[in-house]
């Protein structure tokens, strides 16, 4: 398993460089912000990023929805100090695989990522009953918005990567041709692709569909 870590505090970093080494992990590099870490993401390819939630720059929830609208295959499990729901369900809606909180003894983090290659999703087990609750509570939701006929319920909208990469440039701030410096891309194609998402969600402009990123938690609220 090829690790990568992403985390703002040196000190953390190398000290759970040191202990992943010594648990016959390999970590293949060392991220300081979001940013940084899906560029190590694109040159490294690892299997699995420990990413931490607060972080300059570029925070790690930011990151996670980056990561995985461009790389998928990546799993990414939050390692916090923040035991905040909020947190807990934005990592989760962002695509992170799992959630750990860092005060997690060794011997647990080597559990959880042997439980990772099995297909378990990590969770620090104070967590769980509050993330069982909150599915409760969407699934009642969803429910009552299919039965009403609203949009949010039964069905998904279907956008591929790029589209789901632009979509969360967009609904983060991002003016078209900055979106295109980034993702190398020239500002006509991003609005191209831009089209396409309005037209497979079924909505008219953009702010609707920065609207609609921030309620299906694939953007942030201000």
């Amino acid at each position: 398993m090829k690790i990568l870590l992403a985390d703002d505090h040196g000190l953390f970093l190398e000290g759970l460089h040191n202990l992943l080494r010594a648990g016959g992990y390999q970590v293949v590099g060392a991220a300081h912000d979001g940013l940084e870490a899906l560029q190590l993401a694109r040159a490294l390819h690892p299997d699995v990023i420990l990413m931490d939630v607060r972080m300059p720059v570029c925070d790690g929830l930011s990151a996670t929805r980056l990561i995985q609208a461009e790389m998928p295959e990546i799993k990414i499990v939050m390692l916090t100090t923040s035991a905040e729901d909020a947190d807990l369900f934005e990592a989760l809606k962002s695509g992170a695989s799992g959630y750990l909180l860092k005060n997690l003894e060794p011997n647990q983090l080597f559990d959880y990522l042997a439980g990772l290659e099995r297909g378990e999703a990590p969770l620090s087990r104070q967590l769980s009953a509050r993330l069982l609750r909150e599915f409760a509570h969407q699934a009642a939701e969803l429910d009552e918005r299919a039965s009403a006929g609203l949009p949010g319920g039964s069905r998904a909208a279907e956008l591929t990567p790029r589209q789901r990469e632009i979509l969360v440039l967009v609904a983060d701030g991002l003016t078209y041709k900055q979106v295109g410096s980034t993702l190398n891309l020239s500002e006509n194609t991003v609005k191209y692709h831009m089209g396409e998402v309005l037209q497979r969600l079924h909505l008219r402009n953009r702010e609707q569909v920065v609207a609609y990123a921030r309620r299906s938690g694939l953007a942030r609220e201000p």
